[in-house]
């Protein structure tokens, strides 16, 4: 069972930066371990004790449906940045996928999506977040389709797939320059085929 956790604008200060420490470690700790990790490795990494981490997630499917939340509230702030900030939906899809790839989501994915899946989807909260970030997405593919510069054949179900694009970066290289290399490849397949 979820407790209902507290509403983060109704925290002090300092009880919100450990909150947002906790969840940003969480991130992390669930994309390289998977949920199953104890407690306190989170905690600590969040450079907190462990009565902190349970004072604001009582237990773990807590922990886990807020961070889900808030990696859900980053991927919509992202999409939107993209959207609004670049001269096109189609320099605001790349840049947005790239950042996608940059975080390693594919990673984060592998690790939570297994277990959570249908808490994820069945959470209310978690849902209706969910669903923005969906809508991000799909105006910047319908913009960019719009415009002749995306594949009419793109939807939200492939942009997510590639949300999730793992990469290697071989020894010596940077991962961001993998990035680069291997999204060069995919950006040339996302275009119509008349360009």
């Amino acid at each position: 069972m979820v407790s209902e956790p507290i509403h983060p604008d109704s925290l002090r200060a300092d009880a919100r930066s450990n909150r947002d420490h906790l969840l940003l470690a969480a991130l992390d700790v669930f994309a390289e371990r998977g949920t199953d990790v104890p407690m306190k490795l989170i905690a600590d990494r969040a450079g907190v004790g462990v009565g902190t981490l349970y004072r604001r997630f009582p237990d773990r499917d807590a922990l886990v449906v807020a961070t889900a939340q808030a990696h859900l509230d980053r991927l919509a702030r992202m999409a939107g940045s993209a959207g609004a900030e670049e001269a096109t939906a189609w320099d605001g899809l790349r840049r947005f996928l790239r950042e996608c790839a940059l975080l390693r989501l594919g990673a984060l994915a592998a690790a939570i999506e297994p277990a959570v899946h249908a808490m994820v989807r069945t959470d209310t909260r978690v849902g209706a977040v969910r669903a923005g970030v969906l809508e991000r997405i799909d105006e910047l593919i319908r913009r960019a389709q719009q415009d002749g510069d995306l594949r009419t054949d793109v939807g939200v179900t492939e942009v997510g797939l590639l949300m999730t694009v793992q990469v290697y970066a071989q020894p010596g290289e940077s991962y961001p320059a993998a990035v680069d290399r291997v999204l060069a490849i995919v950006f040339d397949g996302l275009r119509p085929v008349s360009r």
